[in-house]
């Protein structure tokens, strides 16, 4: 069963996967949101292909509304829904981790290739690549310390490698109560990578 949960802004609507982790999208209304989610399913296989998972998601079945915010609104799932205060399974967790890496691999793939300046439009600000590659990463390093990942800013590359290898490290095996659970965590840090993998890519043509 593909479910989705709906997370209701005050003007838009964000329709996230609970089992694919970082499949959201947004739209005006429930049914708009729902259409785009679906519109990106030849784009969210690359990513299952790249992990080595099968993808076959079929119509998607909302199972949980939650209120939303300003930040709905403006772009990003904010809200944590009730299923995710539910641990993962040890496989569940291996299979979504998988994902994820998949993920940062084809993100990194697709800013070596993508023209330094790209395409301006409304999202992102008109932020060019270098600048859209700083802003995951920066992103991705707030977001670990709500898992109690905590790191300096990066001198290299390595040094984001080693972050990510500890971020996964929480998502295996979870420290405890932390600031996000586990599985939303796990979700917005898929998202904001994903979501700016596209943005590069359209803005690239």
């Amino acid at each position: 069963m593909n479910r989705v949960y709906l997370e209701l802004g005050p003007k838009k609507v964000f329709a996230c996967s609970a089992d694919w982790p970082g499949w959201c999208r947004i739209g005006k209304s429930e049914e708009l949101a729902l259409d785009t989610f679906m519109d990106y399913v030849p784009r969210y296989a690359l990513i299952a292909a790249r992990a080595g998972v099968g993808f076959a998601p079929g119509d998607p079945v909302v199972v949980e509304r939650v209120p939303g915010s300003q930040m709905t609104d403006f772009g990003a799932p904010f809200a944590v829904p009730e299923l995710d205060r539910e641990p993962l399974s040890p496989q569940a967790a291996e299979r979504q981790v998988a994902l994820l890496r998949a993920a940062w691999e084809l993100f990194d793939e697709v800013a070596a290739t993508a023209p330094a300046e790209l395409r301006k439009g409304p999202r992102g600000g008109g932020r060019d690549r270098d600048k859209v590659v700083d802003h995951v990463t920066e992103a991705e390093r707030a977001y670990a310390r709500k898992l109690g990942v905590r790191h300096k800013p990066y001198k290299s590359v390595a040094d984001r490698d080693v972050m990510r290898a500890e971020l996964v490290g929480a998502f295996l095996r979870p420290p405890g109560e932390t600031g996000w659970p586990v599985p939303y965590a796990l979700r917005r840090t898929a998202w904001h990578v994903i979501d700016h993998l596209w943005e590069i890519e359209d803005k690239s043509v």
